[in-house]
């Protein structure tokens, strides 16, 4: 006799938030041509490729490839990735998103970025916040977890104000360029946002 195997849970597709995501200060909604300009300016920051994978320099063409990729990864079940903009004025404050999916384990890892003139103001911290409750609740997921790089302070302080229990260093995690990098782990739990 065969031991029964658990039906693993297969999301075919990432559906978006619905009703968008919004707290009065900051929405997150999906990325528009014309959130291209405001996208690779911001982009230019060194700061944001200094912390993240993403490519320096970042130009118009770059985002447009971006946004190409954006539907058939959601559609495909591989990432979400979203526009933060400050509601008082309609301006691109951000990127988030959820990436590296392993619906196996209904787990998946958290991913932001916060223009240069818009930080300090928690407004990263707000479309993070949001968007893990919506990934834990009407998602469906168990886990998130939120990779910072050890030196990223700011980064750091913005995990634990969206809720995130530091686990530890990740010792050559990733690969980045021609070496390995270390991260921090951060993790929430569906059980932590009920």
């Amino acid at each position: 006799m065969r031991a029964s195997v658990p039906r693993v849970r297969r999301l075919r597709e990432i559906p978006l938030p619905d009703p968008p995501l919004g707290d009065g200060t900051v929405t997150l909604r999906p990325w528009r041509e014309e959130d291209v300009p405001a996208m690779a300016a911001a982009l230019q920051d060194p700061e944001i490729p200094r912390w993240t994978t993403i490519p320096s320099p970042y130009g118009e063409r770059d985002a447009r490839e971006y946004l190409a990729r954006g539907e058939p990864d959601r559609v495909a079940g591989r990432e979400l990735g979203l526009a933060v903009i400050e509601a008082s004025s309609g301006a691109v404050v951000g990127g988030c998103g959820l990436s590296r999916f392993e619906w196996s384990d209904l787990k998946c890892e958290v991913g932001y970025w916060v223009a240069r003139e818009a930080r300090g103001r928690t407004l990263g911290t707000r479309a993070v916040s949001m968007l893990s409750r919506w990934a834990l609740g009407p998602l469906g997921l168990e886990r998130l977890e939120l990779l910072v790089d050890p030196r990223n302070e700011p980064s750091n302080r913005l995990a634990r104000s969206a809720g995130y229990t530091r686990e530890g260093l990740m010792r050559a995690y990733r690969r980045r360029g021609e070496g390995r990098w270390d991260l921090v782990m951060y993790s929430l739990l569906a059980d932590e946002v009920r």
